[in-house]
């Protein structure tokens, strides 16, 4: 087996296309597809079931991807680490981030990697902090921002950041958090949270078991700005990290408030393999990513008032102090 057939049988695992995916590696697709036939062939295993969906992956080539997709990245970060001896970051990074993270720096942290380090091809997904954690254990990703788990993982974490999750609500509602608020106090207010798939929930259910509260929403969705879109236009509350309320917060739509008492504080980490080593291109995507992050959780801190005021987009123009921040 060729590294560049398993490069080629990763890349239409991942794409789960052949039109997409030859044109992701820049050949034509029938060269594509003769590429995948031979290593079937060669290996007497069928590795993708064919419709007209798709491609998805067998069982034997979920296991190829376990198996291959380590030794290709070890060839990556070889011909990286070459490349920077001539003074040149390049090669291709692939990164996973947690939705909250997603869409509040992805944006404009692939144009300034863009911009910055034309030789990058990045990469980026989004998924559940379990889901990201295996497809990196898998070689699938060369790391990825995640919730931080309660439960021991078999990698490598660094510590980002620490943000305060916060009560929000529609900025017109007539629901109106006390003047000292508690997280006990929510269980009063008709809630839409993710769901109990979602790292966030898992930080709240985990909260509230603590407190001996049982979180029962009358809304459950995983889509964060689906969620911020219902909160701005109903009467329902919820509780998230400032960053997934920021644009609803800047935009005026609706009004966060910290807690007083029995704060929520979520934790971020980067994540990699321990025994393969992050590349000078990773090393650059993820300075950007965190550096991107940490602006977007100050920009949202300063939308967000104590739990007996509000801060909306205009009041906060007209202020004369600095806004009051968390932490």
């Amino acid at each position: 087996m060729e590294l560049r057939q398993m490069q080629y049988f990763l890349c239409l695992a991942e794409e789960k296309n052949v039109t997409r995916a030859a044109r992701q590696l820049n050949i034509v697709q029938p060269a594509l597809s003769m590429q995948i036939a031979k290593l079937e062939a060669e290996l007497g295993q069928k590795l993708f079931d064919r419709s007209v969906q798709g491609m998805t992956l067998t069982s034997a080539g979920e296991a190829l991807v376990r198996l291959t997709a380590p030794i290709v990245r070890d060839a990556e970060y070889a011909r990286q680490e070459m490349a920077q001896l001539g003074g040149r970051i390049s090669g291709r990074v692939s990164v996973g981030l947690i939705t909250s993270v997603a869409q509040s720096t992805m944006a404009s942290s692939s144009a300034t990697v863009a911009s910055r380090y034309p030789e990058i091809t990045l990469s980026a997904c989004e998924g559940y902090t379990e889901t990201l954690v295996d497809w990196v254990n898998t070689g699938q990703l060369d790391f990825a921002l995640i919730n931080v788990p309660r439960r021991k993982t078999p990698l490598a974490a660094h510590h980002i950041m620490d943000e305060e999750m916060v009560f929000a609500c529609r900025k017109d509602s007539p629901l109106r958090p006390p003047a000292k608020l508690r997280f006990d106090n929510i269980a009063s207010f008709d809630l839409v949270l993710p769901s109990k798939r979602h790292g966030l929930r898992l930080i709240l259910d985990e909260h509230a078991a603590a407190l001996g509260i049982d979180l029962r929403p009358r809304l459950e969705l995983d889509t964060l700005p689906a969620l911020c879109d219902v909160i701005a236009t109903t009467d329902f509350a919820t509780v998230l990290p400032t960053i997934a309320l920021r644009q609803s917060l800047a935009s005026g739509a609706i009004r966060a408030h910290r807690f007083d008492e029995q704060r929520i504080v979520r934790s971020i980490a980067w994540v990699h393999h321990p025994r393969r080593a992050v590349s000078v291109a990773a090393k650059a995507v993820l300075e950007i990513i965190s550096h991107d992050l940490a602006q977007a959780a100050k920009a949202a801190r300063e939308y967000v008032g104590p739990s007996s005021g509000v801060v909306s987009a205009s009041s906060r123009k007209d202020r004369r102090k600095p806004p009051k921040r968390i932490g």
